[in-house]
């Protein structure tokens, strides 16, 4: 088997992140997220996305988040809007609607919600006999390795502030997002737009964590005691502290995700050509529609994913990762190509 190509989280971290933590190695700290590390990393992130007066709490991994923040922010009767695609309604075990709030899907395009189906299923929800939509759902990247641009996010904004939505965005990936040639968005942008996102760290190269970020201090009054009800809260919240810390120190954050942005640049250019492409490539996630037979022998010797089986072809998917190297991308376009 060759280097995997499934995800972008099999490897631990990154040489910097595994130094910072070893760096506090028996140092006492605060638990909970009480700790110097925390409050550091906390202002950090609030500089570098442009937040002013916003709180930054850290949460261990993603389904975990989404259920956390959407189960917060929406009272028993209220629902989210999301993409068909999205991770909440696909890749998440239902993890939001297990806590009480249903997910209205809209088709989307290319894994992005469309501004006027959020406003369709608003005027669907009519009266007190249905769930009352309360916010929207977008991930950047997207589930398909899409991502929106200023123009498409700032509609949704608008149209969230015309319906009295909150607009909440899965930033998993949010570094190959933002550092993509396709991108034409700031983390400023980001920070003023959202009502409630987070940084993903378990996806670029951390060890885990995932740290979310409200603009309005007031609505995220409450939000440690929900942390904690949920069981989401960390007792060593100084380790994702310090994880973070270190990240947003000299942007490394970004280095890290413009890595695994080149790796995949790189091998979709070895790849063009000698497969079909089901999407354009943009961010670190690569759909290629195989004959069936090569792509399960892609499939069982690289660890991709299968994305969809229509029988005698398939969509896979390719992931690049912080370590994937030229010659690990060189060994997979030669299997394809061969």
């Amino acid at each position: 088997m060759g280097r995997l190509f499934t995800n972008d989280y099999s490897e631990t971290c990154r040489k910097e992140i595994l130094d910072a933590i070893a760096g506090i190695g028996n140092d006492q700290n605060r638990g909970y997220g009480l700790d110097k590390h925390s409050e550091n990393a906390e202002k950090l992130i609030l500089k570098r996305f442009g937040v002013e007066g916003g709180r930054v709490f850290f949460v261990a991994g993603g389904t975990q988040t989404n259920m956390t923040v959407l189960s917060y922010l929406l009272k028993p009767y209220e629902a989210v809007v999301a993409a068909a695609t999205g991770h909440i309604n696909v890749h998440e075990t239902g993890a939001v609607e297990a806590s009480g709030h249903k997910i209205v899907t809209v088709p989307g395009l290319d894994g992005k919600v469309l501004p006027g189906e959020i406003e369709a299923a608003v005027k669907k929800h009519t009266d007190e006999h249905m769930v009352k939509i309360r916010a929207v759902y977008v991930s950047d990247s997207t589930e398909t390795g899409s991502v929106y641009t200023k123009n498409e996010l700032l509609e949704i904004r608008r149209v969230c502030d015309r319906l009295g939505l909150l607009l909440f965005l899965d930033g998993a990936r949010l570094g190959v997002a933002l550092t993509c040639a396709a991108n034409d968005i700031t983390p400023e942008f980001i920070g003023q737009n959202c009502d409630v996102f987070y940084v993903g760290g378990t996806k670029n190269g951390l060890l885990f964590g995932e740290a979310v970020v409200f603009k309005d201090r007031a609505l995220a009054e409450e939000f440690r005691y929900h942390i904690k009800n949920r069981g989401a809260m960390l007792a060593k919240g100084f380790v994702a502290g310090a994880m973070f810390e270190r990240a947003f120190t000299d942007d490394l954050y970004f280095e890290i995700a413009a890595d695994t942005n080149k790796a995949a640049e790189y091998l979709a250019g070895k790849l063009r050509g000698k497969v079909v492409f089901t999407s354009e490539p943009v961010t670190n996630q690569i759909f290629v529609d195989l004959e069936s037979e090569k792509g399960l022998e892609l499939i069982d010797r690289f660890g991709c994913e299968l994305w969809e089986d229509r029988g005698e072809r398939l969509t896979v998917r390719i992931v690049t990762s912080f370590a994937t190297k030229k010659e690990d991308c060189d060994e997979l376009a030669a299997f394809i190509g061969g």
